[in-house]
């Protein structure tokens, strides 16, 4: 049945306001939880804080001041829904086991978008990220079994598979070579501008993550892993964050992100095996459809257009967390020996790529690898998980 965010009721703003009690739900159980829903949840608490942020920017940037309470209350409200979302994540889970899930969401999120994306130059630049999320799943899994003694099947399990991408350490570019060309506001396809939100955002949550987490641990080998990784997930938001066309105005943008929020609750009500989670989503969808209805009118008040100028009619497929094993192979077996030059994609390694990984390095091996080799003294062989047969042997070019 067609959903059609803009001509659907909401919540009146003035009765979304929860007080202590509504927001102190229970988390979901690490144990016995489908490992896609821990996903949703990770993923929709990247884009509520998204929403947040960039409404904090746009009230920075804002002269009027009608516009800048509008924008305080809904944020208000978009804070209360990322407090619940991320609530539902179980303080039993240690922060790696965070992490492995966060890494999951990477590599099957972004998979799933990169098999949908129409637009060839986008199609490529996830499917390009998609290999890098891959292989920090293997090295963070691989940390998880060296220090806290337990495989990461416990938090995957089996959905996704746990093998070496494209080498984290060629992931270390000249920060000129994460910028993409962005896609034009006036000729992409709207769902084309959802994805590239829901990745950056989601890819943006990481960074954070990782900026924070990292220095508490203990063990010198995490704090290093994480500080590596945590340095390339800064590339990665570069990366997607310039598919964007700088070129809408603030007015489009709060349309776009209000948007987004309506197509992923939907999307995740429709495909969430949870009834209580489930129950969230819907909650926050009719929460949401009130708030692209402010941004649709203030919109249509600044900008002079119609909203349905610029979104989908009615909100696309839904988005799907699944296995994306197949298609994982495929790219590695094809795509694992490129980097970056410009905005462009080359496989051989180009003299400022080898420049920035000789100053980057610094004579070191990177934590990258040596938790492969840590791993594998202390535990007797690397950590991998492959439920597909063989692993694609990668090009010459990635081993070190």
């Amino acid at each position: 049945m067609s959903f059609n965010p803009l001509q659907e009721r909401g919540i009146p703003l003035d009765r979304q306001l929860r007080n202590w009690r509504e927001l102190d739900v229970a988390p979901i159980d690490p144990d016995h939880a489908d490992p896609y829903t821990r996903c949703r949840v990770i993923t929709m608490n990247g884009i509520e804080v998204e929403a947040i942020l960039f409404s904090h920017q746009f009230n920075r940037h804002c002269p009027d001041p009608a516009v800048k309470q509008q924008l305080a209350e809904v944020r208000f409200i978009e804070a209360q829904q990322q407090k619940v979302v991320n609530w539902l994540l179980p303080g039993l889970s240690s922060v790696l086991e965070t992490t492995i899930a966060y890494e999951q969401v990477a590599v099957d999120l972004t998979a799933w978008v990169a098999r949908m994306e129409p637009d060839p130059y986008l199609k490529r630049a996830y499917q390009f990220g998609v290999l890098e999320d891959f292989d920090h799943l293997y090295r963070y899994a691989n940390l998880y079994e060296m220090i806290e003694h337990r495989k990461a099947e416990k938090i995957v399990d089996n959905l996704t598979e746990v093998m070496p991408g494209r080498p984290t350490y060629l992931h270390h570019r000249h920060p000129i070579d994460n910028l993409r060309e962005p896609y034009d506001r006036n000729a992409t396809a709207p769902i084309s501008k959802l994805h590239a939100l829901t990745i950056m955002s989601a890819e943006q949550q990481t960074m954070n993550f990782y900026m924070n987490v990292g220095p508490t641990y203990m063990e010198p080998i995490a704090r290093q892993l994480y500080q590596e990784i945590g340095l390339i997930e800064e590339e990665h938001v570069t990366h997607y964050e310039s598919l964007v066309d700088p070129g809408e105005t603030w007015w489009e943008m709060l349309l776009n992100h209000e948007y987004n929020e309506c197509y992923l609750y939907h999307s995740f009500m429709e495909t969430e095996s949870d009834p209580r989670v489930k129950a969230i989503w819907e909650l926050h969808l009719n929460m949401e459809l009130e708030h692209l209805r402010i941004a649709a009118e203030l919109f249509k008040r600044h900008d002079g257009r119609d909203p349905q100028e610029v979104v989908a009619p009615v909100l696309p497929a839904p988005v799907t967390f699944e296995p994306n094993k197949g298609y994982l192979r495929d790219l590695i077996a094809t795509q694992i020996d490129y980097t970056t030059i410009g905005t462009g994609y080359v496989q051989e390694a180009h003299e400022r790529f080898e420049r920035y990984q000789e100053a980057i390095m610094g004579g070191e091996r990177p934590a990258s690898e040596v938790v492969i080799d840590d791993n594998r003294a202390k535990s007797g062989e690397e950590y991998r998980l492959e439920t597909e047969g063989p692993h694609p042997v990668p090009s010459l070019r990635a081993e070190r």
